[in-house]
């Protein structure tokens, strides 16, 4: 049975202070729950949140890594420094990593790799723009983004995948998805899945929904078949409204 997910993406946001703070109401806040409940702080401060969720549920993971072990990649982060600070599973292919860094299917797919080889745990995130949806070519590229990135792996590799979809037309643009969009897109992706591999694979494996939950939505969202949580940016940064999101699942 697939796991149900809700992980929180920080992005650039909150410094030390901040994150303790944060981390120390969520946890008394959060909710009775079967789901994994995840937090991506900045990397500066996994550390520290790390310490601050000892014995907690919830679990640390990071916003991305570096395809290489080492070397001359200023600013990078490798695998083997994540796993050395306890961290295991990692974001790789967020739609700002893609729009603002210039990070391709091909990186990407090299990304995901040295993270599995590392035995980490994946969530590869991918979605369509606005211009995409408009012209009726939404499934073509996250059909294509899916293909060119994952399916390489063995099928015994897809075990420590998660899946996130972002429709990035509905995120900060006045746009709405609805939540029978994200079941039709989340269909396919695991359609998407069985005709690449087969049912077994495409039904093991959890695919969330990247755009723009909140409390309002996050209860009608999560109840289409096909949808196994989300991955909440703005509201994983206010306690209460991330305690929602968790409950609603």
């Amino acid at each position: 049975m697939r796991s149900k997910i809700v992980a929180g993406n920080w992005k650039m946001n909150k410094n030390l202070a901040e994150t303790e703070a944060l981390l120390t109401e969520l946890s008394a806040k959060l909710p009775d729950t079967t789901a994994e409940v995840m937090v991506a702080p900045n990397f500066v401060n996994l550390v520290t949140a790390k310490q601050s969720l000892e014995s907690s549920t919830i679990e640390v993971i990071a916003q991305n890594m570096h395809f290489a072990e080492s070397g001359a990649y200023t600013g990078e982060t490798s695998g083997d420094m994540l796993l050395d600070i306890g961290i295991d599973t990692v974001i790789i292919g967020h739609s700002e990593r893609r729009a603002y860094f210039g990070e391709t299917d091909e990186i990407l797919e090299k990304k995901v790799k040295a993270a599995l080889a590392k035995n980490m745990r994946v969530m590869f995130c991918f979605g369509e723009e606005l211009t995409d949806r408009k012209s009726d070519n939404h499934f073509n590229v996250v059909g294509g983004q899916i293909k060119n990135a994952l399916f390489s792996l063995d099928a015994s590799a897809w075990s420590k995948i998660v899946l996130a979809y972002e429709p990035v037309w509905a995120i900060g643009t006045g746009e709405t998805a609805s939540a029978e969009q994200a079941q039709e897109m989340h269909a396919f992706i695991r359609k998407t899945i069985t005709d690449g591999y087969d049912a077994a694979v495409a039904n093991n494996v959890s695919i969330l929904y990247g755009g723009s939950v909140k409390p309002a939505n996050a209860a009608e969202i999560f109840s289409k078949p096909d949808v196994d949580g989300g991955l909440i940016g703005g509201a994983a940064l206010v306690a209460d409204d991330f305690a929602a999101i968790i409950k609603a699942i």
